[in-house]
């Protein structure tokens, strides 16, 4: 592996998006675009009820908006994922609905829209092919969809086990195991042992009383290779868990996610978005308005691994920054998002 703590590196801000009317909670990249000549694409959601589409001109490079969403949702769009293949895109709503967008053509019709949480619609993901989509909730519920031939989804499963409100599921990103966390201090991981069945149920709870986290975890990301799984939270801490996923790819059963380490003492407020780059780059947002960036140290493996930081961006926003999502192409471009109605693009460029 290629440490990238041997370079220097600084981050160029390439160009601030304005538009958002409020604060702006998620972004998303489409997962097709940036590569092999596509221009680079993602969504951001906000407080302003509408999700805008953000894309890069081939000729100028510059970030525009293609489209804005609006009128489906009521209240403020909380979470937003586009589906593996890029034709849809999914938008969660405090409005207790999450709705189902097609590109067709730049035009981004609405073909679904899943309703049944109780109230608020935390988070929204999709699986690796496509297949299932998970929703959870303020309702402390987890929602697992089957995505069915025209544009239907069918609920094949209410998954209860969590105490309060559930901030994030994720998917894992090459098996159908689902993460969720919560406003409860755990990390629940749901699995159905026989994969046509609806039968998902909780296998294992990380909790504080095994090296979890003492509050609330607002978010979970996996590395490139889904071996390790990175959590940050309210406690100011960002968590490395490792699992052999190797065992269960080759149908050994379930493998247990373990503490490898705690990187603290870098944010001084609420950690909400974390996230892991293909290279092994590790970029946190939070409410001290900075954008913090961590990289595997190979210093010290003797105790399993450690985490230093690579660089920190102090004020990268004029309030709390609650995303950082690392773009999918071939540069390393971050996008931020953030209280004060801002997107932010950004480069981590080597100076050597």
């Amino acid at each position: 592996m290629e440490f990238l703590d041997d370079g220097n590196y600084e981050l160029r801000e390439i160009q601030t998006l304005e538009g958002h009317t409020d604060r702006v909670w998620s972004l998303a990249w489409k997962p097709t675009a940036g590569v092999d000549g596509v221009a680079p694409v993602f969504a951001s959601c906000s407080g302003d009820k509408t999700v805008r589409i953000w894309e890069q001109s081939a000729s100028s490079r510059s970030w525009n908006c293609k489209a804005v969403l609006e009128e489906m949702h009521t209240r403020t769009v909380r979470s937003c994922a586009w589906s593996p293949s890029g034709k849809l895109l999914a938008t969660a709503s405090f409005d207790a609905t999450t709705c189902i967008w097609e590109d067709v053509g730049g035009d981004y019709e609405c073909v679904a829209t899943l309703e049944g949480h109780e109230n608020e619609v935390k988070s929204v993901s999709w699986n690796a092919s496509g297949t299932l989509l998970a929703t959870c909730g303020r309702d402390k519920s987890v929602w697992i969809w089957e995505v069915m031939p025209g544009n239907e989804f069918e609920c094949v499963s209410v998954l209860q086990g969590h105490a309060q409100d559930v901030k994030m599921v994720q998917w894992h990103p090459t098996m159908d195991v689902l993460f969720s966390c919560s406003y409860d201090n755990t990390i629940k991981v749901w699995w159905a042992e026989d994969t046509d069945s609806d039968n998902w149920h909780c296998v294992q709870t990380i909790s504080e009383s095994n090296n979890g986290h003492s509050s609330t975890i607002w978010a979970l990301s996996f590395n490139a290779k889904g071996d390790k799984l990175v959590s940050c939270s309210d406690d100011l801490t960002i968590k490395i868990w490792g699992a052999d996923i190797t065992r269960m790819q080759s149908g050994d059963g379930y493998a247990s996610w373990r503490h490898l380490c705690t990187i603290s003492g870098y944010h001084d407020r609420t950690i909400f978005s974390v996230h892991w780059s293909r290279e092994g780059i590790i970029a946190s947002g939070a409410a001290d308005d900075s954008v913090q960036f961590f990289v595997e140290s190979k210093d010290d493996l003797i105790d399993g691994p450690s985490y230093k930081m690579l660089l920190k961006k102090e004020k990268a926003h004029d309030m709390d920054v609650n995303s950082v999502q690392w773009s999918p192409g071939e540069r390393r471009l971050l996008a931020s998002a953030s209280d004060d109605g801002m997107i932010k693009i950004w480069e981590l460029a080597n100076t050597l």
